[in-house]
């Protein structure tokens, strides 16, 4: 099949694949978007909300909707490396045999990533940038396609462990989750009260999903996307000559080039789920806002006077 056709064909599948989710999730339509654009990028996601809006739910659906294995961690302060790795035991035949953990399968949901140790958070780290773990000196390779979304709760700050900057960085996406509507909340609460049970079908298989990858990573990029992508990025640093005012006044530390590269593949993805064959500057500026959020440091003055970070990313478009 071309390319072409299998851009028009993915633009059609993913309507369906929208659909097939939205028997479940109610609304929240722009952060199941960002989700499903990060996955068919070839990224991670954060998800950074409060208890109760169904973030374990919507990725449930998502990798049940994609055809997908889905397991959850919860992160715990006690939680070991082995408790996600696997470890290896002795059989009855006195053989060492290793004993696969949670993170072998396609969609990882790491419950409140920010609740475990620093040596809990990084046995994340190789399965997310290798795609495999080391453990016991073997290296295995993780099934593909493979994706972590971690959960972080804002409210909770004492007794937990926030994110290290070189971490936040391997997120594609850090996505912010809202409360629903008044209208989304009534349907909520009657579709979750009743006796009905809601059967997600398949549309995808992971070799289809490995394929869109590689279809997406062929779309073609005009010189003038990528200079503004990058121009983009570079103003988000305080010490740059092209640095914007306000990032001079409230930021600390800018984005670094992988930066750059999420906002082209994940502006290539969002052309070809709008039915476009390459992206253009439109496409850069919808993912800037969740690509950025977690890779600029505001300085204490941007706290003390209220500044967003989604005000400052507005100012440099």
């Amino acid at each position: 099949m071309s390319d072409v056709a299998a851009v028009e064909q993915f633009v059609k599948k993913y309507q369906e694949l929208k659909q097939e989710i939205a028997k479940v999730i109610i609304g929240q339509d722009e952060v199941v978007n960002q989700i499903l654009i990060s996955i068919f990028s070839g990224g991670h996601s954060l998800l950074i909300g409060v208890p109760g809006l169904a973030k374990t739910l919507m990725v449930n659906t998502i990798a049940q909707a994609l055809g997908l294995d889905f397991k959850r961690i919860q992160f715990t302060p006690d939680l070991m490396p082995s408790d996600i790795l696997g470890s290896e035991i002795l059989d009855e035949d006195r053989h060492f045999k290793f004993v696969k953990g949670p993170i072998f399968s396609n969609i990882i949901l790491a419950d409140e990533i920010n609740r475990t140790p620093p040596k809990t958070q990084a046995a994340l780290l190789e399965a997310m940038q290798e795609r495999a773990v080391t453990v016991a000196g073997h290296h295995y390779k993780l099934d593909l396609p493979y994706f972590v979304l971690a959960t972080q709760n804002p409210i909770e700050q004492e007794g937990t462990y926030p994110l290290p900057e070189a971490q936040l960085d391997r997120f594609m996406f850090a996505i912010n989750l809202d409360y629903p509507s008044f209208k989304e909340e009534v349907e909520v609460v009657k579709s979750t009260t009743n006796d009905e049970k809601l059967e997600v079908n398949a549309l995808f298989s992971a070799k289809e999903i490995l394929n869109y990858q590689h279809v997406i990573r062929r779309v073609p990029v005009a010189d003038n996307v990528i200079e503004y992508a990058v121009t983009m990025v570079g103003k988000t640093r305080p010490n740059s000559d092209a640095a914007a005012d306000l990032v001079k006044q409230y930021i600390d530390w800018g984005a670094g080039p992988r930066a750059s590269q999420n906002l082209i593949l994940a502006a290539k993805t969002h052309a070809v789920i709008h039915g476009k064959f390459s992206p253009d500057i439109e496409d850069v500026q919808a993912v800037a806002q969740s690509i950025l959020r977690h890779r600029i440091i505001k300085n204490y003055k941007a706290e003390a006077e209220g500044v967003s970070e989604n005000e400052i990313i507005k100012s440099l478009f």
